[in-house]
C-alpha cells in the first residue's frame, strides 16, 4: 500500500475512534491491563531471553522491512529500528515463539495479548513525531535493556502527548500510541524492548465490532504478506 493511501486511511479510522473513545494518552493497567503484572515481574527473566537475540542482530527485520508504510519513522535516518515479532495481530510466529520461551509462555496465556514483538533501538536513532492507527489496541513498553546516561538517567526519551518519559529496566507505560509520540535513543547502545498490542477493553458496541473487523483485515493482510513466515529466524 502507497504511503499516502496509508497515511489517509489510518487519519480516518484515527478520527472515527476519538469520537467514540475519549481515554487518555496513558492509561490505568490496573483495570486496562492487570496482566502487565506476570510481564513486568519477570522483566529480568525477559532480558536475558531477549538479549540472546542480539547474535543475530542483523538478520532481524528493520520495521519498514516489515511494513512498508512505516518508512518515514523507520527509514528516516539510516539508523536501526528492528523488531522481533513473536505474535502480529494474534498471528503466532511458531519459531520466532520457540526462540523466546518464557515470553511465549505470557503471552499464549493471555489471548487479549494481540501481538508481542521485542524491539532494537540502535544507537542515536530517532522516531520522528508520529500517530499510531488504531484505538483499538493499547500499547504496553516494558524496558528490557534500557542504555543509560552520564546522571544515571535513561538514555531513551519519549515524548508522548507532549509529556516526556524516560523509562529504565523494568519500568513500563501503557498508552494509547494514537496519541502524537517522538522517540530518541541519546546513546551509543541499543535499547532493548517488549511491546505488546493489548485488546482495547470497554470499547462502545459499534467500536468493538469495527475492532473486530480491522483486526480481521489485519490478519489477511499478514497472510497475505507472508509475514509470518518471512520473519521467522
Amino acid at each position: 500500500m502507497a504511503i499516502g493511501l496509508y497515511q489517509r486511511i489510518t487519519d480516518i479510522v484515527r478520527a472515527a475512534y476519538s469520537r467514540r473513545i475519549a481515554t487518555p494518552a496513558v492509561l490505568d493497567a490496573a483495570s486496562y491491563f492487570p496482566a502487565r503484572v506476570a510481564f513486568s515481574g519477570m522483566w529480568e527473566t525477559l532480558r536475558a531471553e531477549a538479549l540472546t537475540l542480539t547474535e543475530g542482530f542483523s538478520q532481524i527485520p528493520r520495521f519498514h522491512e516489515i511494513m512498508e508504510e512505516q518508512a518515514p519513522i523507520s527509514d528516516n535516518d539510516g539508523r536501526d529500528w528492528r523488531l522481533f515479532i513473536l505474535k502480529a495481530y494474534g498471528i503466532e510466529l511458531a519459531h520466532n515463539m520457540a526462540r523466546c520461551p518464557r515470553l511465549a509462555a505470557l503471552v499464549r496465556g493471555r489471548p487479549e495479548v494481540l501481538s508481542a514483538s521485542v524491539t532494537f533501538l540502535g544507537p542515536r536513532k530517532h522516531i520522528p513525531k508520529h500517530h499510531g492507527p488504531f484505538r483499538g489496541v493499547l500499547r504496553f513498553y516494558l524496558g528490557l535493556s534500557v542504555p543509560q546516561a552520564a546522571d544515571g538517567e535513561p538514555a531513551v526519551l519519549m515524548v508522548l502527548d507532549g509529556r516526556p518519559y524516560r523509562l529504565g529496566n523494568g519500568k513500563w507505560l501503557l498508552w494509547d500510541d494514537t496519541y502524537s509520540h517522538e522517540v530518541w535513543n541519546e546513546s551509543d547502545d541499543i535499547r532493548v524492548a517488549l511491546f505488546l498490542d493489548i485488546w482495547r477493553p470497554y470499547m462502545p458496541l459499534d467500536m468493538w465490532i469495527m475492532s473486530k473487523a480491522i483486526l480481521a483485515i489485519t490478519q489477511f493482510g499478514i497472510v497475505w504478506r507472508g509475514v509470518a513466515q518471512k520473519y521467522q529466524h
